[in-house]
């Protein structure tokens, strides 16, 4: 289900029932002259568009614009760079409105800057965002104290489960670590991101251009393909299977 399409009494059925409510973290950047710039959204709406095949899930609208950074390139190359603070801000306010409206199983799934398991400016500021709203909302809803309480003499005996208040919100990889092994790596715009968007999204990728590159990380890009792509899907399905709860 998309947030966007859904009717009010099917968002809050969603939100009892703790349905998985996952907002793909994207960004606008520089992917050669063989890929869209919206590179590393995609993947992410693909995927998780292929998983609600598997599973309930509802997906919110992608937050487009993200912290980038100039790593790749300038912004004369159209990449698009917000500064991470007002982005964890950003963050903050959207969450702080689905918490406090009653969704408690949220997940933002990011893709950009995340090989081996790394986190970056974009994916702490999520994270960080993250745990400072549920601390004001723990605090908001329970009092000063709240994990004091012995109302949570328990919280040991639920740290795994959805009881837990301060996993409310979680902050995931499209693919861990030990995914990327199982694919066979990780690169930008090259043979593996190539391979995954022309799965998702063939009209996105124009392989004629893929010789035309000139930068290091881009050339690798003639060696992929959607065969590559779907495979690369799958190893992502069975991770979110297992890590989307």
């Amino acid at each position: 289900m998309k947030l966007i399409d859904m009717f009010f009494r099917e968002i809050e059925d969603a939100k009892q029932r703790k349905v998985p409510l996952i907002i793909p973290i994207g960004t606008m950047e520089y992917h050669g002259l063989h890929a869209s710039l919206g590179t590393d959204t995609l993947v992410i709406t693909g995927a998780l568009d292929r998983f609600a095949l598997r599973r309930e899930i509802v997906v919110a609208p992608p937050i487009w614009y993200g912290v980038a950074s100039y790593a790749v390139c300038g912004p004369e190359k159209n990449t698009i760079h917000v500064d991470c603070d007002p982005y964890e801000i950003y963050i903050s306010e959207i969450l702080k409105s689905l918490i406090y409206g009653g969704w408690k199983n949220i997940y933002l799934v990011f893709h950009h800057q995340s090989e081996a398991d790394g986190l970056m400016p974009m994916s702490l500021a999520c994270m960080k965002a993250a745990k400072k709203v549920l601390m004001r909302y723990m605090e908001d809803t329970r009092g000063l104290g709240w994990w004091g309480s012995n109302d949570m003499k328990d919280y040991y005996e639920k740290l795994d489960t959805s009881d837990n208040p301060l996993s409310y919100i979680k902050t995931i990889q499209l693919m861990d670590e030990h995914t990327q092994r199982l694919i066979g790596g990780f690169d930008h715009a090259g043979e593996y991101e190539t391979s995954l968007l022309a799965a998702l999204y063939p009209e996105k990728v124009d392989f004629s251009r893929t010789k035309d590159n000139t930068e290091w990380f881009a050339i690798p890009s003639q060696k992929a393909s959607a065969e590559l792509g779907e495979t690369m899907v799958g190893h992502i399905l069975d991770y979110l299977e297992r890590t989307v709860k």
